[in-house]
C-alpha cells in the first residue's frame, strides 16, 4: 500500500461516528473568548485538582506579590 493510499484509508471515519446532529463552530466563539488551558506538572496536579483551586491560589499569590513592595 503506497503512503498516499495509507493515509486515506487513516482519514476515513468509522460508520459507527454520527455527527448529523452536530453543529459546526456551537463553541467556537466562546472558546476564542475565554479559554486558557495551561498544563499542569504531575505533582503540581496532585496538589490543584480542579481549576477553582488553581484560581483560588492563584489570586492569592497576586495579592501577596501585590502587597510586597521591592
Amino acid at each position: 500500500m503506497s503512503q498516499e493510499s495509507e493515509e486515506t484509508v487513516n482519514d476515513e471515519m468509522r460508520p459507527e461516528y454520527d455527527f448529523s446532529g452536530g453543529v459546526r463552530g456551537k463553541y467556537y466563539e466562546a472558546y476564542t473568548q475565554s479559554s486558557n488551558v495551561v498544563i499542569l506538572d504531575p505533582d503540581v496536579a496532585e496538589i490543584f485538582r480542579d481549576s477553582a483551586s488553581v484560581n483560588e491560589a492563584l489570586r492569592l499569590l497576586a495579592k501577596i506579590a501585590k502587597s510586597v513592595t521591592v
